[in-house]
């Protein structure tokens, strides 16, 4: 073995890699787009040694997805048009980190009743990611729901817009695995958790985190609200 790789991994519990909080300096930066689920900010970043970028950042408060995993096996997805891409893709349920202040956790049993009428008494963690940081601050977490059960007629989400006509469907892990890598599903908290649920599954569930771990990359304050209260040249990181 490695020195590396020696006393870090599976075997100790530790990653042998880790994402670092690690900012550049904004000396400037400029709303240009205040939109009403998201933002777009130019910021002018100093990278050090006399370089300075200008960024365009879609300012995204967050969301959550959840693979809902049944007693067989099956994993829930949903079939739901999406207008960027104009297609159809199969997903899992997910929603936006739009209440201020509330557990993400809560905000996925949410989006599990609204979307696939569905409760669930077993939360973990399977995945934290960010969509697509080259351009977005989003930061996404994957839940794994088991222990379903369906939610009351009387208590049921009334569907609109795209997700009135959602189509649900039970598809076995093994078999959503095989979508993912056949190229045949392409939405991210789809492909993540699809993925990340089967590697779970084969390590016994060993690498599953608690509910409400933490979750230092979600977002707390809009980037232009930090910018009121940093000092010009202080770092933009995604969190306050």
């Amino acid at each position: 073995m490695s020195p590396e790789r020696a006393g870090a991994g599976p075997t100790s519990g530790e990653p042998v890699v880790r994402d670092v909080l690690a900012p550049r300096p904004v000396l400037r930066r400029e709303l240009v787009h205040h939109g009403r689920i998201w933002d777009v900010v130019a910021d002018q970043v100093d990278l050090g040694g006399g370089t300075v970028v200008s960024r365009e950042v879609v300012d995204h408060p967050g969301a959550v997805a959840v693979v809902a995993l049944d007693d067989h096996d099956r994993v829930l997805l949903l079939r739901q048009y999406r207008h960027p891409v104009g297609r159809e893709l199969w997903e899992v349920p997910a929603g936006l980190l739009d209440v201020a202040g509330e557990p993400a956790e809560v905000a996925a049993g949410r989006e599990l009743g609204e979307e696939a009428d569905l409760r669930a008494t077993r939360w973990d963690v399977l995945a934290d990611y960010y969509t697509s940081p080259g351009g977005s601050s989003e930061a996404l977490r994957v839940f794994l729901a088991r222990d379903l059960s369906p939610v009351p007629d009387a208590e049921r989400h009334v569907r609109e817009d795209e997700e009135r006509d959602i189509e649900l469907r039970w598809v076995a892990l093994d078999d959503a695995v095989a979508a993912v890598l056949a190229g045949a599903v392409h939405n991210p908290s789809a492909v993540v958790g699809v993925l990340a649920a089967q590697a779970a599954h084969a390590a016994g569930w060993a690498t599953l985190r608690p509910a409400d771990a933490p979750w230092p990359e979600r977002r707390t304050a809009t980037m232009m609200e930090r910018a009121a209260t940093e000092a010009p040249g202080a770092g933009g990181s995604d969190q306050a």
